[in-house]
């Protein structure tokens, strides 16, 4: 065969050479996808459809036991309400009196009413003691106490709120007023020496522009030549082109 005629038939039968190899690939493509899986619809690879889930490099169906259901896109299953798993099934919830049964289906699948707690599997009336009320709560002691009150031994004792103090919002605590501070269990007046004053938040006191702040008392701040007060004006501080060497302000 001359080179043209090659060259003319070469040409010919290109489509079909395509067409072939691209026949090759999906084949060799389909064959690498295991039975019951399909491609990715993003990267590579493939995944199991729903009902299958990849085992040793195939799809296996999974076995959904009596009384259950596979959710939507899940690899597992799920017990009905009113069931909970054990092991590879799905067992009836015995729900005791005084309770209901839940969404759960992995825990015991039910909780108490309010005013029980559980004991193993029964639901026990709390007993609320004076002074306190029932809440809706899985854990603790199913109550708390009402405001002015505070937790001991199961019971609720009144909270001793002392002379020139109140509760917090919470209830179960007290704080000082403005002007006097906790000293052990009651709340003491703060002694404000002279040239001082109150904080903003009636704690404690702090001296005024010129003084600085002693245990008890006020002190004049005595600005050494070339010197003045400093920003907070309890101390001083030295001008430009001084610094402060014992007591004084020294030219450098």
């Amino acid at each position: 065969m001359t080179p043209s005629l090659l060259t003319r038939s070469l040409r010919a039968c290109a489509p079909l050479l395509i067409i072939i190899g691209i026949g090759a690939v999906h084949a060799e493509g389909s064959r690498s996808i295991p039975q019951n899986a399909r491609a990715k619809d993003y990267g590579s690879g493939w995944e199991c459809q729903r009902g299958y889930r990849e085992m040793q490099g195939k799809c296996v169906a999974i076995q959904v036991p009596a009384n259950a259901y596979l959710p939507t896109g899940a690899y597992s299953w799920n017990c009905n309400r009113g069931y909970r798993r054990n092991d590879d099934s799905c067992s009836p919830v015995i729900v005791p009196a005084n309770a209901y049964a839940t969404e759960s289906t992995y825990d015991r699948g039910w909780q108490c009413d309010r005013g029980y707690r559980a004991v193993d599997n029964r639901c026990v009336k709390i007993a609320v003691p004076a002074h306190a009320y029932a809440v809706d709560s899985s854990y603790g002691s199913g109550w708390e106490c009402d405001r002015g009150y505070r937790e001991a031994r199961d019971a609720c004792v009144v909270i001793q709120v002392p002379a020139n103090a109140y509760l917090l919002r919470a209830g179960d605590a007290w704080k000082c007023e403005r002007g006097f501070r906790r000293v052990d269990e009651g709340c003491a007046a703060i002694v404000v020496p002279a040239n001082a004053y109150l904080n903003d938040a009636g704690t404690d006191w702090q001296c005024e522009r010129g003084f600085s702040k002693q245990p008890a008392a006020c002190l004049t701040v005595r600005v050494p030549a070339n010197g003045m007060l400093s920003l907070s004006g309890n101390d001083w501080v030295c001008e430009s082109g001084f610094q402060r060497q014992a007591g004084a302000c020294v030219a450098f």
